[in-house]
């Protein structure tokens, strides 16, 4: 595949500004998927329902734009590279003190401030990636860094699996500290963003850009609030699922979220890599369509064998289309703004979608504790909507950094 091939031909600094912004995402997304294993185990520690504890997925969602605006703000004027070092510690932080939560309103509020925190990585490390690589390599370094959010997942999941019995909730979060490690890599290896340097005087500011392209801002928290939908609807519950509808223990729960997201991660290279040829918004259309036939076996299935293939190939889709994100919205970004721009709107996007998992808990106890129902209702409203506000919108493949 070409895309492989001009992926070679990046300079050293290069390189590792992809592998550093796309550790920074899969280890804030590790940070963040811990949560989603444990929510039965917090719920009965501190002797609260499931719904009640999926509060403090609901903030840190809802807390994402302010992060957002804050760090991306900092990017816009101190340079990407410090910002996310800041960023990076920031989060691991936080995590590592959500380990010794006395109460869930201690944990709901440290998982608030973790959200910001989360907020800003995304925005920061996609902008340094994008304007510091060749404009060919584009489409499958998107892809790349959108697959480190399932490798979090991932990684999150085998620690689950592996570690748990002896960890415990709490040690879960408290491992979560590893990532400040990557802040060494990052001082000592990544450069600064050439396009920051070449106009960082040049500086409308977040405010000015709003006013002068509010419909493009609009449009892009619409498509944001749709995309969040779809990759919260069909993961943050999902292990719920598996283990409160199915009865599935620990284990065989953490082969399947990794299985998925091996799922998640190949399909996210793969479409990132295909929207270099067939245009950005069709491939995200073409990924979000798929999902549609596949939701049976994903929520209806009785097996773990037909439950982890219509998993796997869901999140192959539903990450496909994400796999294309980072550079989309990067490149619709006006240019003095692209430190805060594509992640703020990306954020308000969550903020808009982040009582899904509450409201999908609550429909599935609803149901009976029909939680694969609510998963499927979800994930069908929300795929058509992905694929109908992406198909109407903008797109700017190919466009030039740093350039007027």
């Amino acid at each position: 595949m070409q895309s492989l091939n001009d992926l070679r031909d990046l300079t050293p600094n290069q390189r590792d500004a992809v592998l550093a912004c796309f550790l920074g995402w899969t280890l804030d997304a590790f940070d963040f998927f811990i949560i989603v294993f444990v929510l039965k185990d917090i719920a009965k520690e501190f002797k609260t329902d499931i719904p009640s504890v999926t509060a403090t997925i609901f903030l840190t969602l809802a807390m994402r734009p302010l992060g957002a605006f804050l760090f991306g703000i900092m990017a816009d004027r101190f340079g990407r590279r410090p910002t996310l070092m800041i960023d990076i510690l920031f989060y691991s932080a936080v995590e590592f003190l959500s380990g010794f939560a006395p109460s869930l309103t201690v944990l709901v509020i440290l998982r608030g401030l973790y959200g910001i925190a989360m907020g800003g990585e995304w925005g920061v490390g996609a902008s340094l990636t994008m304007e510091t690589i060749p404009v060919k390599t584009r489409g499958i370094v998107s892809g790349l860094l959108q697959a480190g959010y399932p490798c979090g997942y991932l990684l999150a999941a085998v620690l689950y699996g592996t570690c748990y019995h002896f960890l415990g909730w709490r040690g879960m979060f408290m491992v979560g500290v590893l990532p400040a490690l990557l802040v060494l890599f990052i001082r000592r290896n990544v450069e600064e963003s050439p396009a920051w340097r070449q106009h960082s005087s040049q500086r409308i500011g977040i405010g000015g850009t709003i006013k002068g392209r509010w419909k493009l801002f609009i449009y892009v928290i619409v498509l944001m609030t749709a995309f969040n939908s779809f990759s919260h609807g069909t993961q943050d519950i999902y292990p719920t699922f598996l283990e409160v509808q199915h009865k599935y223990q620990p284990q065989i729960v953490s082969t399947i979220a990794i299985i998925y997201n091996l799922g998640a991660i190949l399909g996210g290279i793969v479409f990132g890599a295909f929207s270099e040829q067939i245009g950005r918004r069709r491939a995200i259309v073409i990924a979000a369509v798929l999902t549609l036939p596949v939701i049976p076996l994903w929520a209806f299935s009785t097996n773990a064998v037909l439950l982890c293939l219509g998993a796997f190939l869901i999140q192959f889709f539903v990450q496909g289309a994400w796999g294309v994100i980072p550079v989309h919205l990067n490149e619709l970004s006006p240019h003095s703004v692209r430190g805060t721009f594509p992640g703020f709107a990306y954020q308000l996007g969550n903020f808009f979608s982040s009582k899904n998992g509450t409201i999908q808990a609550a429909m599935a106890v609803s149901f009976g504790n029909n939680y694969g129902l609510a998963l499927a209702i979800t994930a069908s409203v929300v795929a058509v909507a992905v694929a109908a506000v992406t198909a109407f919108g903008p797109e700017a493949r190919g466009v030039k950094f740093g350039h007027r």
